[in-house]
């Protein structure tokens, strides 16, 4: 659904390029910046593999963004602008003014100030797009409260790039000194490595992660967010319980 969403986006861009100026009397204010063969910059036709030295350590920085596009502004300066865009599909009110009022996710934004490094861009806009439909048909006050869309602009200053290459190389400090960081369980569902973090955890480290637990669970947070947390103990009590099998081993299953 995520994937159909931006390819939307994209082609209604890409729409608007074409016939805008033949509607409007004027050139489109955004347009997709091209690449050399002439492509539109998002997808596989921007896809970067950018190789980054920061604080005496080399990694790289490899993705494909939603787009890169082009802004003339009222005065004629041309900024170039990223684009990011996000499917909300568990509940209607992720684009509703009291969601949008702490402005994009976080982790959102540090993945456009990782754009921003590979493309060489200062602004950026997070699109959020409502695929939970609240009812078909909706009083237009109530639309107003649940939008389809919500957009936010972002610049980026080199302090937010500095933070995000900071964390990266942390990471690769942590590899190399076999160090790893203490296991986050809100984040388990799209860890890669279930099982062999399962298996290489410590009793103590097993032992902390309970507490964690069950103070999650004696909290006042709603149920949604303690269930995660809870389900991914399970699993690992569950792994560890059958025994066996090689720690390295990898595995997405939940």
């Amino acid at each position: 659904m995520g994937t159909a969403i931006g390819d939307m986006i994209q082609r209604d861009i890409l729409f608007a390029e074409k016939h805008y100026a033949r509607h409007m009397g004027e050139n489109p204010p955004f347009s997709f910046e091209r690449n050399k063969y002439g492509e539109p910059m998002f997808e596989d036709f921007a896809k970067v593999n950018a190789i980054i030295e920061h604080n005496g350590k080399v990694f790289s920085l490899f993705g494909t963004g939603d787009g890169i596009m082009r802004y003339v502004s009222e005065d004629g300066e041309m900024l170039r602008v990223g684009l990011e865009v996000k499917s909300k599909q568990t509940t209607a009110a992720m684009t509703s003014a009291y969601s949008r009022r702490n402005g994009p996710k976080e982790d959102h934004v540090k993945q456009c100030v990782c754009y921003s490094k590979m493309y060489g861009v200062d602004y950026y806009v997070i699109l959020y797009v409502n695929a939970a439909k609240k009812s078909w048909n909706m009083a237009e006050d109530d639309f107003e409260k649940n939008p389809d869309i919500a957009a936010f602009g972002v610049y980026i200053t080199e302090d937010m790039r500095m933070e995000v290459l900071d964390h990266f190389a942390g990471i690769v400090e942590a590899a190399e000194t076999g160090n790893p960081p203490k296991l986050d369980l809100g984040k388990w569902i799209f860890n890669d490595f279930k099982r062999a973090i399962s298996l290489s955890l410590s009793e103590d480290e097993l032992a902390a992660l309970r507490r964690e637990v069950s103070a999650l669970q004696r909290s006042g947070l709603p149920d949604w967010k303690k269930r995660g947390p809870a389900e991914a103990l399970e699993f690992i009590e569950r792994v560890r319980a059958e025994g066996g099998g090689n720690p390295a081993e990898e595995t997405n299953a939940a």
